[in-house]
């Protein structure tokens, strides 16, 4: 999955589920279930997402919702074997972000 987020050091919590094309309520949901996810909080309490907690997310995203896994599933699969799966998973994401560009410019042909 292609995520199209402008590079910033700060993302809203808005930008991130319309990205991911959640609700905002799945990204809380996840945030209190999943250690990895620690997004900075100012005063009022809004969540702000640093470019890892996005990197987390993707991870957490591919898990559950691609791959099927169940919440309990996906947290022993983190602990368990996280840098392995890490590791395949940045793979696997790089090479989505190489065909999406191929794709684009083949359409431009």
């Amino acid at each position: 999955m292609h995520i199209d987020l402008p590079e910033k050091r700060y993302y809203g919590i808005g930008e991130v589920a319309k990205a991911f094309k959640v609700n905002t309520s799945l990204i809380r949901f996840w945030e209190k279930e999943f250690d990895i996810l620690k997004p900075k909080k100012n005063a009022k309490g809004n969540r702000k997402f640093t470019p890892e907690d996005i990197k987390n997310l993707k991870f957490i995203y591919h898990l559950v919702k691609q791959r099927g896994f169940t919440l309990e599933g996906a947290k022993t699969h983190l602990k368990e074997g996280k840098q392995q799966a890490l590791n395949t998973f940045d793979i696997i994401s790089k090479l989505e972000d190489i065909k999406s560009q191929l794709v684009k410019i083949k359409s431009q042909l």
